[in-house]
């Protein structure tokens, strides 16, 4: 069994896969000040809920947005898989052989989770495309039909942008957007949040991948995969998306696991 593990900003996404198959999965907040014993106690106690034997685990994969809680979480490998594991454990990075080539003019700044997605994206689509991620922040990744990352843009997230509105106005609430607004004209204060939050970043998905697009390959439809936890969300008032994938981080893990051993 194969424990990937992907570290976002406030979120951590683990899976279990058996040959090949995802067999169980979490996601759980990205707590900095966690240690490696801590992680033993919460991951190990899920296996068991989900009738995992951690001596099962021989393969381990993280990717990792938080440096701090990549050091923590080989620790944890080592610690208590280190007998088990075929090979050490394997961090991903722009150095990494993925099958993708990071082309962008500083590759070490790309961050791991983004290559690991576009990994994922290129199994789905093996030609031009674009993958949204709904994380702490939005970003937007471009693989041409070359393998080749060419780079995307950065959009401060839902999250953040709700958190935003409520700690920098006065009179504007934290609301909740996970019910479909009643029209486009709100007619409340949060009515009118709700219908700018959803159709507001619809909009913004579109009319990137439209530029996106043009610019890799102009006259050409783009195949685009959103993935994070907002991305169903949001799929209804984005035209673009062609498909939600929320486990694509951890497909794109094994795949680059299964390819390194």
């Amino acid at each position: 069994m194969l424990l990937a593990v992907d570290v976002g900003n406030s979120h951590t996404v683990a899976g279990v896969f058996q040959d090949n198959n995802l067999v169980a999965h979490w996601r759980l907040t990205s707590d900095r000040d966690r240690t490696a014993d801590e992680l033993a106690i919460r991951y190990h106690a899920l296996f068991q809920l989900a009738g995992i034997s951690p001596e099962q685990i021989n393969g381990f994969i993280v990717s990792s947005v938080v440096p701090a809680l990549e050091s923590v979480w080989i620790g944890y490998a080592e610690k208590y898989f280190g007998d088990q594991l075929r090979g050490k454990p394997f961090v991903v990075s722009h150095l990494s052989d993925t099958g993708i080539s990071v082309i962008t003019k500083h590759p070490s700044e790309v961050g791991a989770d983004r290559i690991v997605n576009s990994v994922a994206a290129w199994e789905m689509f093996q030609d031009n495309l674009i993958v949204v991620d709904f994380g702490t922040a939005i970003t937007f990744d471009c693989v041409n039909n070359r393998r080749q990352y060419l780079g995307g843009t950065i959009h401060p997230g839902i999250g953040i942008s709700l958190d935003a509105l409520a700690g920098r106005t006065a009179k504007l609430p934290r609301v909740s957007i996970d019910c479909p607004p009643r029209q486009i004209i709100g007619t409340t204060t949060v009515a009118a949040i709700h219908s700018g939050m959803l159709y507001g970043f619809g909009g913004l998905v579109d009319r990137m991948v439209q530029l996106l697009g043009n610019e890799m390959a102009p006259n050409k439809r783009i195949k685009t995969v959103a993935t994070g936890g907002m991305a169903r969300l949001i799929q209804p008032y984005a035209r673009t998306i062609d498909a939600v994938n929320p486990l694509l981080t951890l497909e794109g893990l094994q795949l680059i696991h299964a390819r390194n051993h």
